[in-house]
């Protein structure tokens, strides 16, 4: 049984889905390895890694011919899925909201597998993309704002007189807001964060952050534990604590979504004409319309004095530490269907990971 990835489109994407560790334990489960020549040059892997590890190096158009199994990080383009076997498994993080279409004229020829739809259990967390991906953008969304703050971030008591820390809110507590309070903490920085799930206060507070608490908050959390729209009531109540808060603040990482629905926005414009000259926002929820007004995908916007920064590619930034975590994400989820006695695929709609992920 042959698994393949071909190249993304790099000048969007840079991560990959097979590292020269991962197709080493693909090939001792009993796979064959093809991969695009070139596949991850951009990021400083040889292709003789690869073959060191036992894959073979072959054309876009041979691997999509021959691969039962195809890794990638994106949708394919339509050019690239009709070269494609019969009943060929197509795994990825497929975006499937913005590719409805062109999946839909392939699901009932692929099998097609979007892993951003995994449930939340605990047999999945091996496989979790959306936590492994959003850890790092977490970190790196504070490193890169940081680098943005004209002033130093913890406090500092030198001869001449103390520097205080700068103070950082960390808007949603998912992931990688968890995971911006730590690095943000780890700093130095005073931090803050609000999440509309009470749920998240016990976590913020356990990573030494303070959680904002809106006055007769309920916990809006779904089955899933993703966050759910706020009730209007709620909102108000949210935006005058947060506007209270944002005039004390340095840096703000706005990181709150909603699966399937455009980015709740929590920072207004007058919550921004109110902040300090100099501040930041780092807005991780830009390419979802933003938390932030005057967010701008991939770009940086100044308003009175404050910057914003649009971001939906930050993975791009750190492309190996998240091609090593994806790979080993999708390596764990093929080994779950993959029946090694047999040799075969099961896809097995009574396991909850499989029926959830397949698209039918």
């Amino acid at each position: 049984m042959i698994i393949g990835s071909i190249s993304e489109n790099k000048n969007l994407e840079k991560r990959i889905s097979i590292t020269p560790e991962i197709s080493k334990k693909y090939i001792s489960s009993g796979f064959k390895v093809k991969i695009e020549k070139g596949i991850a040059e951009h990021i400083g892997i040889k292709d003789q890694e690869f073959v060191k590890e036992g894959c073979s190096l072959d054309t876009r158009e041979n691997i999509l011919k021959e691969s039962d199994i195809l890794l990638q990080m994106n949708l394919p383009t339509e050019e690239n899925l009709k070269h494609l076997k019969e009943k060929n498994l197509l795994i990825g993080n497929f975006n499937i909201n913005n590719n409805e279409n062109i999946i839909n004229k392939f699901k009932k020829k692929l099998s097609i597998f979007s892993l951003e739809m995994l449930p939340r259990i605990t047999r999945a967390q091996s496989m979790d993309i959306l936590s492994s991906q959003a850890n790092l953008a977490g970190y790196k969304a504070v490193i890169d704002s940081f680098s943005l703050f004209k002033k130093a971030i913890p406090m500092m008591m030198t001869a001449a007189g103390t520097i205080p820390a700068a103070k950082v809110l960390i808007v949603g507590a998912g992931v990688a807001g968890l995971q911006a309070i730590a690095t943000a903490k780890r700093m130095g920085a005073i931090v803050y964060a609000t999440d509309v799930r009470m749920a998240s206060k016990e976590q913020v507070e356990s990573l030494g952050g303070k959680f904002l608490v809106v006055e007769g908050s309920e916990n809006l959390e779904t089955e899933g534990g993703y966050a759910k729209e706020a009730s209007e009531d709620f909102k108000k109540k949210q935006e005058s604590l947060i506007y209270e808060t944002l005039k004390k603040i340095d840096v703000v990482i706005c990181t709150a979504l909603i699966p399937g629905k455009k980015a709740p926005k929590i920072i207004n414009e007058h919550m921004i004409e109110n902040m300090q000259p100099g501040s930041v926002i780092y807005d991780l929820a830009a390419s979802q319309g933003g938390n932030a007004a005057y967010t701008k995908v991939d770009e940086i916007v100044e308003k009175n004095g404050v910057i914003i920064v649009g971001e939906s590619i930050i993975l791009n930034k750190l492309p190996v530490s998240a091609s090593n975590l994806y790979a080993k994400n999708l390596f764990n989820f093929v080994l779950n269907i993959y029946d090694k006695k047999e040799k075969v695929m099961n896809i097995n709609l009574e396991d909850e990971i499989i029926s959830k992920t397949l698209i039918r």
